[in-house]
């Protein structure tokens, strides 16, 4: 299973992430090319205790949902999932980080993505606002499986 715990993983979500363009059409979705990688910068913000959503799960999305999310021999579906106030970058709802410069941004998700994987061994981990407690292991799928998702978003 892919996971941020493997250099070669994390090597490549960062080549693919140097893919995305700021017009990078998408494939699915709401947000632009922008937004996105504004976006997957609050989401590790979130893994590295930075940002502090608000829990909105249930039961089952913290046994049998995460279960499928992280474990299911298949790739997140394309198609609107909802998202967190604190990490969504549309429409009124939106409270996450700005989009400024895109490579400015591209910059900082590179560097924060570096740090989610650096935080490995280093102690307790958050709880995620829809799976609850994550293990350190199913952090790390998570960070991948949340980059691949969205970079596939984009074509990459």
């Amino acid at each position: 299973m892919k996971s941020f715990a493997d250099p070669a993983c994390r090597t490549e979500v960062l080549d693919r992430l140097r893919t995305v363009r700021a017009d990078s059409p998408r494939r699915w979705g709401r947000m632009t090319a922008h937004q996105m990688i504004c976006h997957c910068a609050d989401a590790c913000r979130m893994a590295c205790a930075e940002v502090t959503p608000v829990e909105i799960s249930g039961p089952v999305q913290r046994t049998l949902i995460k279960w499928i999310a992280l474990y299911a021999p298949m790739r997140w579906p394309a198609g609107r999932i909802d998202t967190v106030v604190e990490m969504d970058q549309l429409g009124d709802r939106f409270s996450g980080a700005a989009p400024r410069d895109f490579a400015a941004d591209v910059a900082a998700l590179e560097s924060l993505l570096s740090r989610v994987a650096e935080q490995a061994g280093r102690g307790r981990w958050p709880r995620h606002p829809i799976f609850g407690r994550l293990s350190e292991r199913e952090w790390l799928r998570w960070a991948y499986l949340h980059m691949d998702h969205h970079l596939r978003q984009f074509g990459a």
